[in-house]
């Protein structure tokens, strides 16, 4: 098994897209991983997804599911932040965050637990002089104030986003794919105004509606972070996540989602909560790999003006 700082050297990685070298100023996208799962509240493992998504990136072909070609984008992959321990792994993530952004690249992460989404936004908002809008794809909603007594739990990511001096009230995060909410949440809900399409409603109401709500809130803002925890999908198609739950999206729904939202002006997104050991045929981490490489295509196909050979 190769380890990270190998992969990352090689151009096979990522579809052959990885440009191992190359200035941040040449790169198309820039993405990094954060190995953590301390801030999980049920069952660990997802600090092992970062470097088992890139292990089954070397066989895709550089082409998307509406037959792109992506031969000629460039890929900047920065391996994993490194820290002694949390507050210093964060630290080094907030900053990887905040150079990518400030350089107008988009902005890759691969988790970790979704606590890691948290120095990422922090990033972001440091990198910013202007609100941005965050699109929240999860099972859970993530507005704990602390979990455990961790305000920094992967339950904690929204509640903390709120605090960002750029995220200027509850409404500048759409939470869409959510079917599960906590005692401590619902009141918070019930309390402040809030963007909230779930699972449910996304199958009732289709996708073309769900997305025309989202934009119909969201077109306010200049720059749109998008984090994606895998257990949006229903367990059936990434049983490989720590709080598993289900009645949730359709991959197809999800594929046709993002497809939809990169029309806005995405700067970032992360893939969160990728638990290997929990699935030994790895669907959550293909999962991944799928929704990472399409979003490459919905950047290069916006970047460069191109039309999919199907719609």
């Amino acid at each position: 098994m190769k380890n990270v700082n190998q992969m990352i050297k090689e151009p096979g990685i990522w579809a052959g897209l990885n440009r191992p070298g190359i200035s941040l100023e040449k790169a198309d996208a820039v993405v990094f991983g954060i190995p953590f799962d301390g801030g999980v509240s049920f069952r660990a493992g997802a600090k092992e997804g970062p470097q088992a998504i890139r292990e089954i990136t070397y066989t895709i072909a550089p082409t998307t599911e509406r037959w792109e070609d992506l031969s000629d984008l460039q890929i900047l992959d920065l391996g994993d932040v490194e820290g002694k321990d949390r507050d210093e792994l964060f630290l080094e993530a907030e900053q990887a965050a905040y150079s990518i952004v400030k350089s107008g690249k988009l902005l890759t992460m691969i988790g970790g637990d979704h606590s890691t989404t948290i120095p990422v936004l922090r990033g972001i908002d440091r990198a910013l002089n202007e609100p941005f809008g965050i699109l929240h794809i999860d099972s859970h909603f993530d507005l704990c104030d602390e979990i455990g007594g961790d305000p920094l739990s992967h339950g904690s990511t929204e509640r903390r986003a709120l605090e960002l001096k750029n995220i200027t009230d509850t409404e500048s995060i759409f939470f869409v794919g959510v079917r599960s909410v906590e005692s401590e949440e619902l009141q918070f809900i019930n309390n402040n105004k809030m963007n909230i399409i779930g699972a449910a409603e996304v199958r009732k109401k289709g996708v073309e509606n769900t997305l025309h709500k989202i934009k119909e809130k969201m077109g306010r803002f200049n720059n749109i972070y998008i984090t994606v925890d895998i257990d949006a999908l229903d367990p059936a198609y990434a049983p490989g996540t720590g709080t598993p739950q289900f009645g949730g999206l359709d991959s197809r729904e999800l594929l046709d989602l993002l497809y939809g939202l990169f029309e806005l002006p995405v700067i970032g997104f992360d893939v969160v909560e990728v638990a290997p050991k929990l699935d030994d045929s790895l669907l959550s981490a293909f999962a991944a790999r799928k929704i990472i490489t399409e979003c490459w295509g919905h950047h290069n196909r916006k970047e460069r003006n191109i039309t999919g050979t199907y719609r």
